[in-house]
């Protein structure tokens, strides 16, 4: 069987499960959110945390909560890292450097993920499980919770509540994450990932070298860090190392983790409103453009242009022969079109029209399918902005599931899209403009251009993967990502629940003629449309001066 052969066989299994679980998983994340009763442990936790779980909250106090969690986050992360050295299972490594920790820090809890460092040698155990994989699943939950309370915006009328993020919060982990993840653990341990509290074990290499192979619990791990599209491996090499990806059905297993839930949310979504055709609308705009970015990511990759897979005659650098050229390419597709950034491949080694395209896909804003409930959210905004531009075209109020698109609410979307170009543009000239930025490139020219943008992308949208080539282990970078992902990650959601206050407190506008119909296929035409034309006026130049022209040399 050809590569080419295998790997579309390999794409399309993905989509017949991913649309398998569709129905199922957003019916079952409905009932989670949309039910009254509380479960025995989460009165316990309510009462732990002095929550009254039955009293809803408007988007203000939404929001404060949602930073006033993540704050306590950070810190807590901070502390647990810099005092690694006194708790048990520390394998007797240091503390963390006060920036490396607060990059970590900020990384984890804003669901990026982002590493400088390599964890098999930096972090104990118990960092590692207490401090990194709590965030795995509590940043997810939290991103889930902002997407349900701005479908409560459109489903609710005239009133400013938007529900409680603390249920919201431990409903997201308890009853979706956790059970699926724990399912999902012991599936990876069957394919070959370890799971375990041992310090590890010395061994001797082909070549005769000794060499120290970490233990730890990965499996547990692993399997979230896939599931709440966060991206942050228990090793250097993420899912490139064996003991987190140990084959090629593993391989697919965690694609098929990282899609799950940011596609079925859109079912969710449609129940939510009353309506499924709306949900199914905003899934085929997710997957109109998750299709056309892995079709070219697979066809950039498998053609090899660029200058190191032409002199090589392939574009196997930086590739796992395990997995092979065409399905790292699927995987780096769903990783960055996600808000996921695990790798199983080097981007770096990328050719560079497919080096470009992990780029533009995380440019998109992560939509499609978009991060662990950060996707649905931001996809919802993208609508309301097209409805809008629609609404210019026909001369009429522009008006999206019943709910009129105004000055504010479209004061809101428009800031939201901007936020993350403004985060990545800015820091990419201040890096290049300055002696510490320039101090971590390791190359110049065009390529050292895109390894710079690729992790300022990265870091504004969340996403976490790295292009390499770029010694981002600096003060200057460490404290300049972290300022990125604070910022691409609560300035988005303040602005995401300002707009769900706004369209809760409408009422209802009823259809009429000359309202746009927002479940047909032009509307999803549209959206799709409007998204790529907005990257692309927003991004184009920066393109062309990093991949683009090197592509053309």
């Amino acid at each position: 069987m050809s590569t080419t052969v295998a790997g579309a066989l390999f794409a399309a299994s993905l989509v017949v499960a991913i649309a398998a679980v569709y129905r199922p998983l957003g019916d079952h994340m409905y009932r989670v959110y949309a039910g009254t009763r509380h479960r025995r442990v989460e009165k316990a936790l309510y009462r732990l945390v002095g929550v009254r779980p039955d009293a809803e909250q408007t988007w203000g106090v939404y929001a404060r909560s949602v930073l006033a969690f993540s704050v306590v986050s950070v810190l807590f992360l901070y502390l647990l890292q810099r005092v690694q050295n006194h708790l048990v299972l520390s394998l007797g490594f240091k503390p963390v450097a006060s920036d490396q920790a607060w990059n970590t820090a900020v990384s984890f809890v804003t669901n990026t993920n982002w590493q400088s460092y390599s964890g098999e040698t930096t972090m104990g155990h118990l960092v590692q499980m207490a401090g990194l994989a709590v965030q795995n699943f509590v940043s997810a939950a939290v991103g889930m919770a902002v997407a349900i309370a701005l479908v409560r915006g459109f489903a609710r009328k005239r009133t400013d509540q938007l529900g409680n993020f603390w249920v919201d919060l431990v409903r997201g982990v308890l009853r979706i994450l956790l059970p699926i993840a724990f399912v999902g653990a012991l599936v990876l341990i069957a394919g070959g990932l370890i799971q375990n509290f041992g310090s590890g074990h010395d061994v001797t290499t082909l070549a005769g070298r000794a060499q120290h192979l970490t233990g730890g619990p990965v499996a547990s791990q692993e399997v979230i860090k896939e599931l709440g599209t966060n991206g942050g491996g228990f090793y250097n090499a993420n899912s490139a190392h064996p003991f987190e990806n140990a084959a090629t059905w593993t391989n697919w297993f965690e694609i098929f983790l990282i899609l799950c839930i940011p596609f079925s949310l859109c079912r969710t979504f449609g129940r939510m409103v009353g309506q499924n055709r709306q949900g199914y609308a905003i899934v085929s705009v997710m997957a109109t453009l998750a299709v056309v970015s892995l079709v070219l990511t697979n066809v950039f990759q498998l053609m090899h242009h660029g200058t190191v897979p032409v002199a090589a005659g392939a574009s196997m650098e930086g590739v796992e022969t395990r997995f092979g050229v065409s399905d790292s390419a699927t995987f780096a597709s769903a990783t960055t079109l996600t808000s996921t950034g695990a790798v199983d491949s080097f981007h770096d080694s990328y050719t560079s029209l497919g080096g470009m395209m992990t780029m533009f896909n995380m440019m998109l804003g992560e939509v499609a399918p978009g991060g662990t409930g950060s996707g649905l959210y931001g996809m919802l905004v993208l609508a309301v902005i097209t409805v809008f531009v629609a609404g210019l075209m026909v001369g009429r109020t522009p008006e999206y599931l019943g709910k009129k698109i105004g000055a504010r609410e479209m004061k809101f979307a428009s800031l939201y899209f901007l936020t993350t170009p403004m985060l990545v543009l800015f820091a990419t000239g201040l890096a290049l403009a300055l002696d510490a930025g320039r101090a971590g490139m390791l190359n110049g020219g065009a390529h050292g251009l895109s390894e710079v943008l690729y992790a300022f992308t990265s870091a504004s949208n969340n996403n976490g993967s790295a292009f390499a080539g770029l010694s981002a282990n600096t003060v200057f970078y460490n404290t300049a990502t972290a300022l990125c992902m604070a910022f691409g990650r609560f300035v988005p959601i303040v602005l995401v629940l300002a707009l769900a206050g706004s369209l809760a407190r409408q009422g209802g506008t009823p259809e009429s003629d000359g309202t746009l119909p927002t479940h047909r296929p032009q509307f999803v035409g549209l959206v799709a449309g409007v998204t790529l034309v907005l990257v692309a006026l927003t991004f184009l130049p920066a393109l062309a001066l990093g991949p683009l022209a090197e592509g053309i040399h």
